[in-house]
């Protein structure tokens, strides 16, 4: 199994110190968190494209490209790109550049957004929602097949015979379609041979096997092999279980809670938190023994391919998200990958 993390690179007071970064120096941090989870030998990082005060994430493939000049091995993707409200030619364009300047390391997960202010900033109507997200995804996988394109569509104008450039280091950038829980998404993403990014932040995670079921069904009713899944979740990873709780519930519990006061959702307690980060729970928090328990677990009922942690919900102390990330990579992630790896040689996989 691969493992990585994921950041919306978040900017907000940190649950210690209570003290916000200027905007540079997130950015100095994000880059530092990226190349040591390259050095502890973690499989990706991903950033997702937020438009909001609370994130320095507005443009993904730049800072993408910052981590590429500073990192050797690591896969670099968004998470997600929303795809919706952006231009697929542009999109193709700045990863198949990440691509050349990585050395053939970009991946992009796409996906139709948690939040809607991307679409009157760049002035689509949320009515178009999934079709917006359905037409533009089609020709970001055209753009990937073919040099040339002819193209029409609805909410995008034709493009005739047009050359696409730069094209990049891989013959394909992978492309993940990320799932919050909408069974449609899950069968279209199968039925277009893409691997699925199945977010669990909330809820009892096994009642998210049917989405990994129809997405194999979409795969296999439009003659495709089965793509693979990935499984994106919050946590976080200390030495000790006390002391990860104690780092993340603060950082969480603001950040979803301001969330929740947008949505219509009542505050988080930190008895709900507790209750989330059991072995059934949605949250991954606790020590690497305790987090590698957990991914295997989950591992029974999915039998995904990757898994990806967002380490920073809400701003937490940067010394303890390098070491999160250090835990992730050196502790954690030999334990699931030989666990994974027994498990298919047995069953012969």
């Amino acid at each position: 199994m691969e493992l990585g993390i994921y950041t919306f690179v978040e900017n907000t007071p940190d649950s210690v110190s209570r003290k916000k970064r200027s905007p540079q120096q997130r950015v100095a941090d994000l880059l530092e968190e990226v190349e040591l989870a390259d050095q502890v030998g973690l499989d990706v990082f991903a950033i997702g494209e937020h438009h909001r005060e609370e994130y320095v994430s507005s443009a993904p493939s730049v800072l993408l490209a910052a981590a590429a000049a500073r990192t050797e091995s690591i896969r670099l993707s968004s998470a997600v790109t929303v795809l919706s409200s952006d231009d697929p030619v542009r999109v193709f364009q700045q990863f198949s550049t990440l691509d050349l300047i990585s050395k053939g390391r970009a991946e992009i997960m796409v996906g139709r957004g948690s939040f809607i202010e991307s679409f009157p900033l760049f002035g689509y109507d949320l009515n178009h929602y999934d079709e917006l997200f359905a037409e533009k995804l089609g020709l970001l996988l055209e753009l990937q097949n073919s040099e040339r394109v002819d193209w029409s569509g609805k909410h995008r104008p034709a493009i005739d015979n047009l050359g696409i450039y730069p094209r990049p280091v891989q013959e394909e950038i992978p492309t993940w379609v990320a799932v919050g829980g909408n069974p449609e998404s899950a069968y279209r993403a199968g039925a277009l041979g893409l691997p699925m990014a199945l977010a669990i932040i909330g809820g009892i995670p096994a009642r998210f096997a049917p989405l990994s079921q129809l997405h194999k069904q979409g795969a296999e009713q439009n003659g495709k092999t089965q793509p693979p899944i990935s499984i994106n979740s919050h946590g976080f990873i200390a030495d000790d279980s006390k002391e990860a709780v104690d780092i993340a519930y603060p950082a969480f519990a603001e950040t979803m809670n301001k969330i929740g006061r947008e949505r219509g959702w009542p505050p988080l307690s930190r008895d709900q938190f507790k209750q989330s980060i059991t072995l059934d729970g949605a949250n991954f928090v606790g020590n690497p023994d305790e987090i590698a328990e957990k991914i295997l677990h989950q591992y029974e009922i999915f039998g995904h391919h990757r898994f990806l942690l967002q380490l920073s919900v809400g701003s937490v102390p940067h010394k303890s998200l390098l070491r999160a990330i250090e835990l992730l990579g050196t502790k954690v992630a030999p334990q699931v990958r030989k666990e994974t790896q027994d498990q298919l040689k047995t069953t012969g996989g």
